[in-house]
C-alpha cells in the first residue's frame, strides 16, 4: 500500500499534472468569460441585426404541448436549434481567443537559438567519404 501512495504522489506531483490541472482551472475560467461573451455583448447585436431574434429561443415544435388524461400539461417536445446555434458560436470564439492567446505567447517566448552541429571526428568523414565514393561507383 505504501509503494501505491508513493507511486501515486510522485505523479500527482510531477510539474505536467500540476500545469495540466492549472490549464484546466484556467480554461474553464476563460469559457465562463467567453460564454458571457458571446452570450452579453456579441449575440444581441446580432440579434438586432436579424430583426431581434434571440438564438437561444430558435427551435422547431415538433409537437405541441398538450393537455394529458389526468389534466397535467405535457410540455411539447422541441428541437432546440438555436440553443445548438449558440455552442457553436461559443466554440469559435473560445477556439479564436485561444488561437490568439497561443500566437501571442510564441511571440514573447525567446527564440530557441539553434546550436551549430558539433564538428565531424576524422571517422565520421572518412566514412562519409567512403559512402560517397560507393554511391559514385553504382
Amino acid at each position: 500500500m505504501k509503494k501505491i501512495f508513493a507511486e501515486f504522489k510522485s505523479f500527482a506531483l510531477r510539474g505536467n499534472v500540476i500545469d495540466l490541472a492549472v490549464g484546466v482551472i484556467i480554461g474553464a475560467a476563460l469559457s465562463q468569460v467567453v460564454t458571457s461573451l458571446v452570450a452579453d455583448v456579441i449575440m444581441p447585436p446580432v440579434g438586432w441585426l436579424i430583426d431581434g431574434v434571440n438564438f437561444s429561443d430558435l427551435k422547431w415544435v415538433l409537437k405541441a404541448a398538450e393537455p394529458g388524461p389526468d389534466g397535467v400539461v405535457i410540455p411539447a417536445v422541441t428541437l432546440n436549434y438555436g440553443h445548438f446555434l449558440q455552442t457553436i458560436f461559443d466554440f469559435l470564439i473560445v477556439a479564436v481567443v485561444i488561437f490568439l492567446v497561443i500566437r501571442l505567447v510564441n511571440r514573447l517566448r525567446p527564440q530557441r537559438q539553434e546550436k551549430p552541429a558539433p564538428p565531424k571526428s576524422a571517422e565520421v568523414a572518412l566514412l562519409e567519404e567512403i559512402r560517397d565514393l560507393l554511391k559514385k561507383e553504382r
